[in-house]
């Protein structure tokens, strides 16, 4: 057993998520921090922030990050596995560089890094390791040695991914009246990104329309739609549609709209649907509102009965999960050939993201790659 719990090389977890306002007071500060470098006016970031203040100014992603961090050192302590588990930000407290930092004075030398983002593409994992390369080039120019860090496998795939949201989903079936609930439609829903950022997503060999991140989430979907099929013995049709658009109106995203297909689904007739956020770790800002508000709102318009499943959120099921994560890297960085578990058509993902992988418009230093 404890052969089978052994973390080294790794000396230490680090949780690396997006971060999120707290208060009122925060909501443009950190909306300056996502923005950087466009050169968009304070005045037009209120405006964006407007769904922040419906909620207080507080977004519940630092706070579910929170739960998360419990439920992983829960887990970690019951199976004893000894490593220490750090919370970093890429644009709110606490930020990534100052966790870093704290891991250097905890004299921590290597990271395994779990970023709160479970597909390929630019935004949910090249980005990541951008800011993972600023991070480490900081400490640098302060006079400290930095980790090394390995960002951990992408785990869209992985039962303990996968197998929370099909409870979810379940469990809306469920709560629909019965009248409108075998007919229901599954609406699968994750984050548009531009169709340019998708088309490149993931290595090169993945690259074509849709990319990696079409194709995962495609997966992902296809996954939950069998579980529930056998569970129930209803074939409920499905769709992978997207939410949460931000970019400017010329350039082409993924679509459909949420709001959009609700239109659509209630124009053929359709009774109820169910919106599954697959691309969502937890329900922060663009569950709550995207889906929770502005989806609902146009779903009690068309009249159309809608339920929406729970993200993974901390569930017990996904602490287990990163600690498989955590210990299949460790024993393959010894030089082992661990299991990797995975579901679906595309088997488990690169621990190492080759060169060309999500790239970004503008070329840079990213860490925890080949």
């Amino acid at each position: 057993m404890a052969e089978a719990l052994e973390p080294t090389p790794y000396d230490a977890l680090l949780l690396l998520s997006f971060g999120g306002p707290e208060g009122p007071d925060d909501v443009v500060p950190f909306l300056e921090n996502v923005t950087r470098g466009r050169g968009i006016p304070r005045e037009r970031l209120k405006e964006v922030g407007k769904h922040y203040f419906l909620f207080g100014g507080v977004s519940p992603i630092n706070e579910q990050n929170r739960a998360l961090l419990d439920a992983l050192r829960e887990d970690f302590a019951a199976h004893g596995l000894d490593l220490p588990v750090y919370w970093g930000n890429r644009n709110w407290a606490p930020y990534l560089v100052d966790t870093l930092r704290d891991l250097v004075r905890d004299g921590r030398r290597r990271v395994a890094v779990l970023a709160t983002s479970a597909y390929a593409s630019y935004s949910g994992c090249r980005q990541y390791r951008e800011n993972l390369a600023d991070a480490l080039a900081q400490l640098e120019a302060e006079g400290l040695t930095p980790p090394r860090v390995d960002k951990l496998r992408h785990y869209f795939n992985h039962p303990g991914f996968v197998e929370p949201m099909v409870d979810g989903v379940l469990r809306s079936l469920a709560e629909l009246p019965e009248d409108v609930r075998e007919g229901a439609h599954l609406a699968f829903t994750t984050h548009s990104i531009p169709v340019s950022a998708a088309d490149t997503s993931g290595p090169a060999e993945a690259h074509g329309e849709g990319g990696a991140y079409v194709a995962e989430h495609l997966d992902v979907a296809a996954l939950i739609h069998a579980a529930v099929l056998e569970r129930t013995g209803i074939d409920h049709p499905y769709r992978l549609v997207y939410q949460s658009r931000s970019g400017a109106p010329h350039i082409p995203w993924l679509e459909p709209d949420i709001c959009d297909h609700l239109e659509e689904l209630h124009g053929k007739g359709v009774p109820a649907v169910v919106m599954a956020p697959i691309g969502f770790v937890s329900d922060h800002m663009e569950v709550l509102y995207d889906l929770d508000t502005e989806a609902r709102d146009k779903a009690a318009e068309l009249g159309l009965p809608v339920r929406r499943s729970a993200t993974v959120g901390a569930d017990p099921r996904f602490a287990a999960a990163v600690r498989d994560l955590v210990l299949e890297r460790a024993a393959t960085e010894r030089g082992q050939r661990p299991a990797r578990c995975a579901l679906g058509a595309l088997g488990p993902s690169h621990d190492l993201c080759p060169a060309g992988c999500c790239p970004a418009r503008t070329p840079r230093p990213a860490a925890a790659g080949a």
